[in-house]
């Protein structure tokens, strides 16, 4: 294939992914709803967490988004120098977003903020949002897809906190969201926390730790520990599945941190709501892929 005959392939391959992760739950986050379904004991959970089966089920078999709100789309991008089409990657992505949204179909979710003008694309200023991690000496791209909705997007939070704070503070202020927020993003919640020196830096560590697999853990013991430390914290605030009351508010959370400055604790909070969806694929130079995310799919 030539160099535009590529870019048209994976601009194919990503519309067709995109409209699949829209349809269908990844792998990890269908067992981890079974596990969690498993071990509530009240009647209503036991319901609830069977109407979400069902409504998985129906998505896949009828060939329709598993939940009306199809999000804005956001790709982070871990590519390599050497991957032959990464000049072109950004506009391909934007590309693949207005097919699927015409295709899935998904729902119109671009406002251009100030003119309040809803695009009918899925894509406007800045969307889809697209997150890059450059590798060197590397022909190869992994592309993590995740659409963002509104409710599960609603409990995002970042501050700066004061140092004597210290990680009873990070803790704190995971804990005022999830009690404040929590109920709004329909639970169970994957919850995301960055720790660095800034805001921004904090956020974006947060988002990226909603990328990661269920049962994975920050490489840092210490992190890991606060990770399960803080699982168990918001288990215990009760709300259970779509908030109505429960042992298991989350189905994990996932902390993701770099070095900071010694006078500061930046920290964010990012959640993803039950139905939790994003992909991961990989592409070598001449555009084979693999899926980690979802089993037995052909684009």
């Amino acid at each position: 294939m030539n160099r535009k005959e590529q870019a048209d392939q994976l601009t194919r391959y990503m519309a067709n992914f995109v409209s699949h992760i829209g349809k269908k739950l990844p792998d990890d986050i269908t067992a981890k709803l079974d596990e969690l379904a498993e071990k509530e004991d009240s009647p209503l959970s036991k319901v609830i967490y069977s109407t979400m089966k069902k409504n998985q089920e129906l998505a896949v078999r009828l060939n329709r988004p598993s939940c009306q709100d199809t999000g804005v789309l956001q790709f982070w991008v871990k590519c390599g120098t050497q991957f032959p089409l990464i000049d072109e990657l950004e506009a391909l992505l934007k590309e693949a977003v207005v097919t699927a949204t015409k295709e899935a179909p998904l729902r119109h979710n671009s406002v251009e903020t100030f003119d309040e003008y809803n695009t009918g694309k899925n894509v406007g200023k800045g969307t889809p949002t697209v997150f890059w991690d450059i590798v060197p000496n590397s022909d190869a791209c992994e592309i993590y897809a995740y659409m963002a909705g509104g409710g599960c997007t609603l409990p995002g939070k970042a501050m700066v906190l004061m140092p004597g704070a210290g990680y009873e503070g990070v803790t704190k202020f995971v804990l005022d969201v999830m009690t404040s927020y929590g109920l709004n993003a329909c639970p169970p919640l994957l919850v995301g926390v960055g720790v660095a020196t800034s805001i921004e830096t904090a956020a974006l560590l947060s988002k990226k730790a909603l990328m990661r697999p269920l049962g994975s853990h920050n490489e840092n013991e210490r992190a890991a520990s606060m990770e399960k430390l803080l699982e168990d914290g918001i288990n215990k605030i009760g709300l259970g599945p779509q908030g109505m009351g429960g042992k298991y508010s989350v189905m994990g959370v996932h902390i993701e941190n770099a070095a900071r400055h010694p006078s500061v604790i930046g920290v964010a909070v990012n959640v993803g709501c039950w139905s939790h969806r994003r992909g991961h694929i990989i592409f070598d130079k001449d555009l084979n892929y693999v899926i980690t995310t979802h089993s037995g799919v052909t684009l």
